[in-house]
């Protein structure tokens, strides 16, 4: 069930106060005089810790306000209508400062935390190719606003919640009463897909609601609107990327600097691993000459923006594979070839310091998106018509404006960076004397897909029918971890598949019931790049993270109508190594997904902050891609069951977005740098090229 669907007797409700202005000193809040059944609840009412777990995010303001939104107070009663009556009539007094919106750097306050790697080249270079590489905050768009039920009980409280992490509800309940987390229980209710939107978000809300339960000695139910999540919820961050490769005569790379801007909102969320993530992504598989990169993660006064399909490597991946391509096209190079002579192989390391163990398979990946979308015959053409263009005007009524573009990329597996958790996770098995088996979990997925894949693993050890296998999810499960990166494949199966072997030694000499528990921990930490961190405040990081990557290459195809300017997508071929596949349904189900998603992303997502507000009418006509809408899209693997499961769910956002702005870069003959990518941005591009062939004309 979906959190409104749930009620508990004696039910009340709650909705929040927020702040009107972006930055400044909360002064005091004045309310209505309130009912006997009503009441206003600020950080005053906190008897524990005013934070969450791991995050330096306040369950309310007491002091400083961050941005416009900021929960500052809470208001509970029985009748929601009286409770926004009152809301209306409270009068909350801040003493405003000037606030930052953008991720440009005007003060070292601004930097929560700065990644710098290599150093300048000092070599004369022949050629230089630059870009200004931009990407757009995205909404995640789950099925349910963000809410929760908590019930406050014989000094235990239980939390009703949609989250991907069970144990972060947990222990941030219980480090705002300062109670030991045995005493919270949290029950995940139906999450959707949430594209990692539901993974510290809840915890707040969760707190919110508990804190809310404990002053009223009521159970408590607190849902944001659909339009108040969609202004304050965490969204996909922003970035703004510069790079500059130097080559030399022979049109080889010689060196590149990189300077990453990532825009992540107020308070930090997950900031060391979004930088670094997004580090990598910039650095991306290619073998760049020496290499200088920078990248700051930058505080401003918009809403904690956050993870979305992963956590900033998608960022970082369209910058620089929207570069090689600009390369390649100084080089009157096909983008694909150039990609296949220079990509990074086993042996090398990733600039992160964490070795490749397994072959890389760009080039039969590239091979096999190209053969599937017929990407060298069409790319050829292409280039032809866009030459042709140059030169005078075409007729757009018999000659199409198409393009293709081919990017690729990668995906980890896991966290490089432990939180509260040591980043130790645990599954326990038991096999009943019935002959059922019980898996606890707190891994929590949308679909429950991961039940199915264990199911399988289970008869394959113990031959146990699916119908006898039951996954459990409550608070008395182990900690498994957050449900993101794919862990419930990689990880998760793998601790599954332990406990089966475990049980299956026993079985036969030990009387039932067994129970067996398998942990993963950290791998030895490293410091990234294999140098020492930067500041003594940054940590080292967890090598298991990226050690067995997936791999993916996408061709995408697209035609620009010559009246409206409207791209339409004609196809996407996607190639992907996930090593094991364990669900090809699932898989396939879980790229295409993902593919329509990082569409909507590239192209029709037009979201944006202004003066830290997501106007009205964004809020109420965002455009997200049905699936009834999606283009035709094409899905192969490279099976290899020889290797484990890789992760794979976040390889198309990493690399259709790049291979999309290729083909319609090559299409309308200007390199675009930004996405989304929307009509009026190819009218300008547009509407520059005929300025341009003017100003030919009259010389």
């Amino acid at each position: 069930m979906f959190v409104e669907d749930i009620s508990a007797k004696g039910m009340i409700h709650a909705l929040t106060l927020r702040s009107p202005v972006a930055s400044g000193k909360l002064i005091r809040i004045e309310s209505p005089k309130l009912p006997n059944s009503y009441v206003l609840i600020t950080a005053k009412d906190i008897p524990g810790k005013n934070q969450l777990d791991d995050f330096p995010v306040p369950v309310l303001a007491s002091d400083i306000i961050s941005y416009i939104g900021e929960p500052i107070a809470l208001l509970a009663g029985p009748d929601i209508a009286k409770l926004e009556e009152y809301a209306d009539r409270c009068v909350i007094s801040i003493e405003e400062s000037q606030p930052q919106f953008s991720s440009r750097v005007t003060q070292d306050s601004q930097i929560m935390m700065k990644r710098s790697y290599g150093e300048a080249s000092e070599h004369e270079a022949a050629s230089a190719v630059t870009g200004y590489f931009t990407t757009g905050i995205q909404e995640h768009w789950y099925s349910e606003p963000t809410g929760a039920l908590a019930v406050y009980a014989k000094n235990k409280i239980t939390i009703h919640t949609a989250t991907q992490w069970p144990y972060h509800v947990k222990r941030s309940v219980a480090g705002l009463f300062n109670m030991d987390s045995s005493a919270v229980q949290v029950e995940p209710t139906k999450i959707g897909v949430h594209l990692d939107g539901k993974l510290w978000y809840p915890s707040l809300i969760g707190c919110q609601a508990a804190l809310c339960a404990w002053i009223t000695q009521k159970p408590v139910k607190l849902m944001l609107t659909r339009e108040e999540d969609f202004r304050y919820s965490p969204k996909r961050n922003g970035s703004e990327i510069q790079m500059r490769s130097d080559l030399d005569e022979n049109g080889k790379l010689v060196s590149t600097e990189i300077r990453a801007d990532l825009n992540l909102g107020a308070q930090g969320i997950f900031t060391d691993e979004i930088v670094d993530q997004s580090s990598l992504g910039c650095l991306g598989i290619y073998n760049l000459g020496k290499v200088k990169l920078e990248t700051y993660g930058v505080r401003s006064n918009i809403p904690p923006q956050g993870p979305m399909a992963g956590f900033g490597l998608s960022q970082g991946f369209f910058a620089i594979e929207r570069h090689v391509s600009r390369i390649a096209d100084s080089l009157h190079q096909d983008p694909a070839e150039w990609r296949k002579n220079n990509f990074i192989d086993k042996g090398n390391n990733l600039a992160i310091g964490i070795p490749i163990k397994d072959h890389v398979p760009m080039a039969e990946l590239i091979d096999t998106a190209a053969a599937m979308g017929d990407y060298y015959r069409k790319w050829a053409s292409y280039e032809l018509l866009r030459s042709r263009r140059q030169e005078k005007d075409w007729d757009a009524r018999t000659e199409p404006i198409r393009g293709i573009g081919m990017a690729a990329a990668y995906q980890g597996s896991g966290f490089l960076y432990t939180g509260g958790d040591k980043g130790i996770y645990t599954v326990e098995v038991t096999l009943q004397k019935d002959s059922t088996l019980e898996i606890k979990t707190s891994m929590v997925s949308s679909g429950g897909g991961y039940s199915r894949i264990w199911q399988s693993i289970a008869a394959e050890h113990l031959s146990v029918e699916a119908a006898n296998v039951k996954v459990i999810n409550t608070s008395a499960s182990p900690d498994s971890g957050p449900a993101t990166l794919s862990r419930d494949i990689t990880l998760m199966s793998k601790l599954v598949e332990k406990c089966c072997q475990a049980i299956r030694k026993q079985r036969f000499r030990d009387p039932l019931p067994i129970t067996v528990k398998r942990s993963s921990k950290s791998e030895k930490l490293i410091p990234w790049g294999l140098t020492p961190p930067l500041e003594a405040s940054q940590k080292p990081i967890d090598p298991g993270a990226f050690a067995h990557c997936g791999w993916g290459a996408a061709a995408v195809e697209a035609e620009i109508d010559a009246v409206s300017l409207q791209p339409v997508i004609r196809g996407i071929w996607l190639a992907v190594d996930g090593g094991k596949i364990l669900s090809q349904a699932r898989a396939r189900l879980s790229l295409k997904t993902a593919v329509i998603q990082a569409l909507g992303w590239s192209c029709r997502e037009q979201l944006s902050y202004n003066q830290g507000v997501i106007e009205g009418g964004l809020v109420h006509g965002y455009d997200i891609t049905a699936p009834i809408e999606a283009p035709p899209i094409h899905i192969d693997f490279l099976w290899n069951d020889a290797v484990p499961p890789k992760g794979i769910g976040e390889i198309p956002f990493s690399c259709v977005p790049a291979a999309y702005a290729q083909a319609v870069s090559q299409a309308m003959n200007h390199p675009f740098e930004k996405i989304p990518i929307s009509a009026r941005d190819l009218w300008e591009a547009s509407h520059l090229k005929k300025q341009e062939k003017a100003a030919e004309a009259s010389v």
